[in-house]
């Protein structure tokens, strides 16, 4: 009886470090930011914060510069998340096959998952520079008149921001698809060639709605990983040019360099409910197809 116990009682404590590591670096986090969201807490006042309410929740709402902050992690998640889908599905589809080099494939498209995003938004950035790689490319074949600063204008800035997003991240999509597309019964496709379905009736009739829980998992893993994107768009734009290319992550962290340590909070804790309300909503949804496919 006495060996029971203990064994029921062992596993319970060897959560305890665990459960006090989460604690100390993501729940007394979490809740100091919300309680310093409704103060005034600044760098002027580090020991003496006070209550101001929805004051910063306010005043952010009528930022200007949050609300385009908002508008482009919303433009960003959704974008590269369509894209790293498609491509993702196609990489996966391609190397799902059998033929020789097929492994040295599906390591060169995983590689750029691997590297840090700081490292990849340095070496893009020196690429995109007004006398980087592309543009001395440019020149030299007589194109002269399309070097430009990349990442000095709005348009192309986002775009090569959601390009590089992309590049990075969709081989780890692929991986997801692929385990996808191995556990399709093959006994399905080949009833479906006998009774003459085309590659492309097979694909939408078979593959897709197999793939149902495999889009669940990628597309809620894409829209919360889009929508707290920080390090990528600091390292090469840091936001800019102006505010222009400013994500809310990079607004939080602004916002906080500045000494508003109490704006900061409320923008994060924004950011934070967006991204779970946000993702419940669409894990809930996605799920829901499932069951129709």
């Amino acid at each position: 009886m006495k060996n029971k116990v203990k064994e029921k009682i062992y596993p319970g404590w060897m959560c305890i470090p665990a459960l006090g590591i989460y604690t100390l670096f993501y729940i007394v986090p979490i809740a100091a930011a919300f309680f310093f969201s409704f103060t005034d807490w600044n760098m002027d006042r580090m020991n003496e914060p006070k209550f101001a309410g929805l004051r910063n929740f306010i005043n952010l709402f009528g930022d200007d510069v949050f609300l385009r902050s908002a508008g482009n992690t919303a433009l960003f998640a959704v974008m590269t998340t369509i894209l790293k889908l498609a491509v993702g599905l196609a990489l996966a589809l391609l190397v799902v096959q059998k033929f020789k080099g097929n492994g040295f494939f599906r390591t060169l498209f995983y590689l750029p998952c691997v590297l840090s995003c700081m490292i990849i938004g340095l070496l893009f950035t020196g690429i995109l520079k007004m006398d980087g790689l592309l543009n001395n490319a440019l020149r030299a074949v007589g194109m002269e008149a399309m070097a430009c600063d990349w990442l000095g204008k709005y348009g192309t800035a986002m775009f090569w921001i959601i390009f590089i997003e992309v590049w990075m991240w969709a081989g780890f999509n692929m991986f997801l698809f692929i385990s996808g597309l191995q556990s399709i019964p093959a006994e399905l496709y080949e009833s479906a060639q006998m009774d003459g379905a085309s590659a492309w009736e097979r694909f939408v009739k078979i593959t897709l709605p197999m793939l149902a829980p495999s889009f669940t998992v990628v597309t809620t893993l894409n829209i919360t990983g889009g929508l707290k994107v920080f390090d990528l768009v600091y390292a090469l734009t840091g936001g800019g040019p102006g505010f222009d290319t400013q994500v809310l992550s990079t607004y939080a962290y602004r916002a906080f360099g500045l000494g508003l340590l109490g704006k900061s909070s409320a923008s994060s804790m924004i950011l934070s409910v967006g991204v779970v309300a946000i993702t419940f909503a669409m894990n809930r949804f996605l799920r829901s197809k499932e069951v129709e496919a």
